[in-house]
């Protein structure tokens, strides 16, 4: 089982402790819940005390707000190789941006450029668009789907910040099972796929998406869009595994439903974690993915 660790000037996990990260995001410093980290903090309490902000859980229910120490922009921009992107404190602590999803990024980067040829590649939960724009930069023709319209729009003003709006990209607001059931249908196919599926969530007409019950029927409907000749597909659950063994099993499990779904197919299938490391070293995983490369 591989894990992967971003290398990343512009993001750095700072330290974490007392279930929380201290984390760099461009300019600003903020704080963050981990689960993960129950462990003692590293670095002086001053340290951080001087963050620009934190995002403190509710004591009841799962959101929480944000509380800024000084005033920062809503809004800023990361850069990330050639890709430029906001980055925004949003009211259920995420910030637009997975930074240890870079990893997946350098990887679909590389195996779309070494392909040689035109490749079409389908986004699923594309989230605010990095792993399109990061294809699509490397000469693929993309088409990315979201149910959030808000995640869209953002990955469109992604695009135009990254000096990519002349690349053909079809952004596409709609549940994912619902929009690939219909491209089998019109025998639409796709060299790439990547799926970056939520535990949880609705698509925007009330489809009910469970990770558990939804995720095997995605992938026999992945199947039937797949090219005759594919590059890649990578398969990638967030998760708040506390133990490594079950890390190992999560990772297996998801490799052995690529397989299933690939059975027709040569590939070379990897899996592992994604984690980030603190100042000191103490780990912090945050997905599971298998990977197929043909």
């Amino acid at each position: 089982m591989e894990t992967l660790k971003p290398q990343w000037a512009e993001y750095e996990l700072l330290d974490s402790g007392e279930g929380k990260k201290l984390e760099r995001l461009g300019e600003y410093v903020l704080v963050r819940p981990e689960p993960q980290a129950r462990w003692a903090s590293a670095l002086p309490a001053g340290r951080w005390q001087t963050a620009d902000g934190e995002y403190v859980k509710a004591a009841n229910g799962p959101r929480g707000e944000w509380k800024f120490r000084k005033p920062i922009p809503a809004r800023w921009v990361m850069r990330r190789g050639n890709l430029k992107f906001r980055v925004q404190p949003a009211p259920s602590g995420h910030v637009g941006v997975f930074p240890d999803q870079a990893c997946h990024w350098d990887w679909i980067a590389e195996v779309t450029r070494r392909a040689a040829r035109p490749v079409k590649l389908l986004s699923l939960f594309g989230h605010t668009g990095l792993a399109t724009l990061t294809a699509a930069a490397a000469g693929a023709e993309a088409t990315h789907v979201d149910a959030s319209r808000k995640a869209v729009v953002w990955a469109r003003e992604n695009q135009s910040l990254s000096g990519l709006d002349e690349r053909p990209i079809r952004w596409v607001v709609e549940d994912a099972l619902t929009f690939v059931k219909r491209e089998a249908r019109r025998g639409n196919r796709y060299d790439a796929i990547v799926l970056d599926p939520p535990k949880f969530g609705r698509g925007p007409d009330g489809e009910m998406w469970k990770l558990e019950s939804s995720l095997l029927e995605l992938l026999d409907a992945c199947g039937k869009v797949l090219s005759p000749s594919p590059v890649i597909i990578l398969l990638n659950v967030y998760t708040t595994v506390i133990t490594r063994g079950r890390i190992e099993k999560d990772a297996e499990r998801l490799s052995f439903w690529l397989k299933e779904m690939l059975s027709g197919f040569r590939a070379t299938i990897n899996a592992g974690e994604l984690a980030l490391e603190d100042g000191s070293r103490r780990r912090i995983s945050a997905s599971v993915f298998a990977r197929a490369e043909f």
